[in-house]
């Protein structure tokens, strides 16, 4: 983080540094639109509050699971026109969404755990079989 007057900005080496991320990945999110900084007379990008803001967002919503339409729609750069109370109520269902989807993988890790468990013990047995007759 630097500062510039009142304003305080952030190079491409900072927010990579404070993110533990690589620079080719907030170049990704740059051209995919998530995040736009600006240009120093010598083309070096610098980052403003608000990049920084929204590129935590971006890891946050990736390491919830969300893809980057998500991602997007979450921090309202799909939907310009709408305000923020539609903004949070769309978040929120989206939300909901994820939650649900994460229910449903435990249920089905839950029953994939109870087969291998029975499996495993039916080889244990059958294992048991083979070599009590030996």
């Amino acid at each position: 983080m630097k500062r510039q007057g009142k304003e305080i900005y952030y190079t491409i080496s900072d927010l990579a540094r404070e993110f533990d991320i690589s620079t080719r990945s907030i170049r990704f999110y740059e051209e995919k639109n998530l995040i736009s900084p600006r240009r120093t007379e010598g083309n070096q990008r610098i980052y403003s509050r608000r990049d920084h803001v929204r590129l935590k967002l971006i890891l946050r919503g990736k390491r919830f699971g969300y893809s980057l339409e998500e991602i997007s729609e979450i921090i309202g750069l799909t939907d310009f026109d709408i305000d923020e109370v539609e903004q949070i109520r769309k978040t929120l269902a989206m939300g909901q969404k994820k939650i649900t989807d994460v229910r449903e993988r435990i249920n089905d890790l839950k029953l994939l755990e109870e087969e291998l468990v029975s499996f495993q013990a039916k080889m244990d047995a059958r294992l048991r079989e083979l070599t009590t007759d030996e």
